[in-house]
This record gives C-alpha cells, structure tokens and sequence, in this order.
C-alpha cells in the first residue's frame, strides 16, 4: 500500500463511488442532548453579543454568572435570606421547585386578621435548619438573578422543600417542581397548617401584583466572615450613624450589606447584638 492509500474492502469502495457519484454526502446526525447543548451554547452567546452591541459595556454580573457551569453539591452553615432563599459561603441560593410569602407578605390568619406570613416563614426555615447542621444543596439550574437552583437537605437528611411545604410556610410550585410536593401540600391543606389556616393569595400572583413591594436581589454578598459559624443577624450602621440590626426575614434584611470596614458587622444573636449597643429594626 502506497503513501496516504488507505486499504478498503470492495464493498465499501463501492458505497464511497456511489455517493461521489450522487454528489451528496451522508447526513450526519446528532442525539438530541448534543443538540440541546450546542443550541443553549449557541443562544447564551448570542444574547451575550446583542447585549454587548447595543449597551456597548460589560455584562452585568448576574447574566455572567448565569453563564457559568453550575457547581458540584455544596455544604455548609445556611444564613436564611427568606422563605426559600439562603446562603452558604456567600452563595445565594434558590429553593427549587417551590415558592414561599416575599417578606413585606401579609395573610389572614384562621379569624381572618393579618399577619406577617413571610418573614414568619423565613423565621420558621431559620429555627429548622438550626436543629440540624449542615446543610447540603445539590443544584440543577440558576434563576434569572444568577442565583444557583437547588435541592437541600439537613444534616439529618430532612428534605428543606418537602418540610416547608408539608408545614404550609410554601407552596409547590408546579411551574418547576412538576408536582413534586403536590402530597405534601394536600397534607398540609388538610390539617389547615401554615398559609392554610386561613387566606392569602400565591407568591407568585403577590410578586405580579406588587411588583413595588418585592425586594430585588442583592449582588452575590462578600465578607461573610461570620457565615460560617451560623451568625446571619445583619448589623448596618444607618446614614444618621444609628446602629440596626436585621433579623432574617424582616423587611430590608435581603437588601442589607455588612460592610466591615464601616464598622458594620454580624451577630450570633439578639442578645450579643444589643450588649454591643445595637437596637433592632422595626420592619
């Protein structure tokens, strides 16, 4: 055989003379996760190039961290952000599949008065996730703020989701979940727990109606030297120089950075905030 001849049976010479002859060649295909991938990639880049045209600056952080892979499963100390939004090391993350009250959320209770179903939610998840630590998240996408999506789970194995929902402080979210906590939502239902007690109107329907209410997501926080021991009571030094902290679930806790080098810092507890001369807010 002669230099760049390749030695090739009969029939597969005749197979290549025929489709020479037809002038065509083969259609090549691909599996559909192939395809999906290379459409994601292929959309992510092309929004990335639109933006960058028409704004003639960088990307905002949040598109660029949705443009990142996602992260192996995680653990650590959760700071509760909300009802169904936490952070571990500096990482917001999502709850998936469900959705919990927005912390200005108010609901009527069995007797029909109001009552802070949001930042009770979040006071709920906090005390819940405190009884057995770590926690550890496996996650599956990220939201449009760039926050990762994920499945939590206590030290104990204790599903976040499935608790939170089978106690009526959130709702499945079929939109996501695909009925994933449809049974313990009934459960919940049944026994009039939580946000079943009496009346309130869907998370999503509240954000849609009140759009000047909803808080809007902080930046990824930085400087949570604190976190990791479970210290998540924010204090912020006011414009008047007052001393404030914020507990999970209150109204501006999610919007609320700790800048150290201003003297602001975090707490391990009320009492620890208020020996140091802290007041607590009163929203």
């Amino acid at each position: 055989m002669g230099k760049g001849q390749l030695n090739i049976g009969a029939d597969q010479a005749d197979r290549w003379r025929k489709r020479k002859s037809t002038g065509r060649c083969p259609e090549r295909r691909f599996n559909a996760p192939t395809r999906l991938v290379f459409v994601t990639v292929a959309a992510a880049a092309a929004f990335a190039t639109q933006y960058l045209i028409t704004h003639g600056s960088s990307l905002p952080s949040p598109i660029l961290t949705w443009l990142e892979p996602l992260p192996p499963p995680m653990g650590g100390r959760a700071s509760v952000i909300d009802g169904d939004t936490i952070e571990i090391a500096g990482q917001r993350i999502r709850f998936n599949g469900i959705d919990a009250p927005e912390s200005q959320q108010y609901c009527d209770d069995a007797k029909g008065f109001e009552y802070p179903c949001g930042r009770q939610a979040a006071q709920a998840l906090n005390e819940f996730l405190a009884a057995s630590r770590p926690l550890y998240c496996k996650f599956v996408d990220r939201d449009r703020y760039g926050r990762l999506v994920g499945d939590c789970y206590r030290a104990d194995r204790q599903s976040v989701q499935k608790w939170l929902v089978d106690q009526g402080l959130a709702l499945d979210w079929p939109r996501y979940s695909k009925g994933a906590f449809a049974a313990e939502q009934a459960s919940a239902k049944a026994a009039h727990r939580g946000l079943w007690q009496g009346r309130f109107d869907e998370p999503w329907d509240w954000r849609a109606a009140n759009a000047d209410k909803a808080e809007t997501v902080s930046q990824q926080s930085t400087g949570f030297g604190l976190l990791g021991s479970g210290c998540n009571i924010k204090g912020n030094i006011s414009a008047r120089g007052e001393r404030i902290y914020h507990l999970p679930g209150q109204k501006y806790y999610g919007v609320t950075k700790v800048t150290e080098a201003k003297g602001e810092r975090w707490f391990c507890s009320e009492a620890e905030a208020r020996a140091a001369g802290w007041r607590r807010s009163k929203l």
